[in-house]
């Protein structure tokens, strides 16, 4: 029944039904509100005045106590749960807040955000740790097998890279993996073919090399400085693919990772290494003027990864604005590159599709906004 259906009585809050209710054997129904929550009751009459109504208020009363008789009870019955509840939960409170305060020490003194950092690391290095036991059996395995990798770090400043390396070496056999970061080139090596510098660090048997930026520097860092010509550039990035090809061909396992960082996490990265005393060391001129020629670094890398991704040898981008995620993707390629024995199939092996992305949709991704 809506309240269009009931009359005000002279008391407040109670309602009378306008007729006899035939459902309810032609009799009165009363209704009122207690505590948000609307009651309606079988008032037992048949016929409806004043005396009438008098005594239904009494019998709504008495119905009204009971409820909030029941209330109280309920109440009470509650707030002693309430109290055993407490008890029980303050004292697990304490426990883990001696607990945190064992492994934390005097953490008021830091800035809450230098704990949930430095905690959060704690998490991504176990996440991690169990990938790199797995890197371990993949170099043994090369060892064993007399086989021959070399990975490619490549990306613009500040996407990444020498972070994924350390925590890809970081628990490897030190005698059989190098780490190869060549700086400007000699007067020697100006005049030698381009590819012969880099040939020479390149792995024997049983080695895993990582080159922390390589030979695409001709695609990307040296024709933006001027620091090759139109034509070196054209005949780098026309011979490039072919002399991958070889390498593969000739038992070489070749890894490429472009690390791909936003504009706008780039120039977090500068700002903190500007800001920060024990990171000052990593900003260079280099640095300062990679915001400004961002969109010239853009056209390059669409080139590079247009023009020198092959089946043999492909680019495997990884968006690398959440550091761990990054290195964790990286960590998957390299050993998804490889049938190791010995492998942990408990663990994902799978890429994860928005940080492991295919050059296919960095490029269309690049044709509508430059922000990778």
């Amino acid at each position: 029944m809506n309240l269009s259906d009931f009359e005000k009585t002279n008391y407040s809050g109670l309602y009378v039904s306008k007729v006899a209710h035939p459902t309810f054997g032609k009799k009165y129904i009363a209704r009122f509100q207690h505590e948000r929550k609307r009651y309606v009751k079988v008032l037992g009459y048949t016929k409806k005045d004043n005396l009438t109504k008098k005594s239904a208020l009494n019998l709504m009363q008495k119905f009204k106590d009971s409820i909030i008789e029941k209330d109280k009870k309920q109440k009470v019955e509650i707030k002693s749960n309430y109290k055993e509840c407490d008890t029980q939960e303050l004292a697990k409170l304490k426990e883990q807040n001696d607990l945190m305060k064992s492994l934390l020490g005097d953490f008021e003194e830091f800035d809450p955000e230098v704990i949930k950092d430095g905690v959060q690391k704690i998490y991504d290095a176990e996440e991690l740790k169990q990938y790199q036991i797995e890197l371990i059996k993949l170099q043994n395995y090369l060892e064993n097998e007399n086989k021959r990798m070399i990975i490619l770090f490549e990306g613009r400043d500040a996407s990444g890279k020498g972070g994924a390396i350390r925590r890809i070496t970081r628990y490897m056999n030190n005698k059989h993996y190098r780490v190869v970061a060549l700086g400007k080139p000699t007067e020697t090596q100006k005049n030698q073919w381009f590819l012969q510098r880099y040939i020479e660090h390149f792995p024997t048997g049983g080695e895993i090399v990582l080159f922390d930026r390589s030979w695409y520097n001709r695609a990307m860092v040296e024709p933006i400085f001027g620091f090759c010509t139109e034509e070196e550039y054209e005949i780098f990035m026309e011979d490039v693919v072919n002399f991958e090809q070889d390498l593969v061909r000739q038992g070489m396992i070749l890894i490429k990772l472009y690390f791909s960082v936003s504009k706008d996490e780039q120039k977090r990265r500068f700002d903190r290494r500007i800001n920060d005393p024990l990171r000052q060391w990593k900003f260079s001129e280099v640095d300062m003027q990679a915001q400004d020629l961002w969109g010239e670094f853009s056209e390059k890398k669409y080139e590079m990864l247009r023009r020198t991704n092959s089946r043999s040898a492909p680019w495997h981008i990884v968006r690398s604005d959440d550091k761990h995620k990054a290195r964790l993707e990286a960590v998957k390629i390299i050993l998804n590159s490889v049938d190791y024995d010995g492998r942990n199939y408990a663990l994902d092996f799978q890429p994860n599709e928005k940080i492991n992305i295919s050059v296919q949709k960095e490029l269309m991704q690049m044709r509508k906004s430059q922000n990778y």
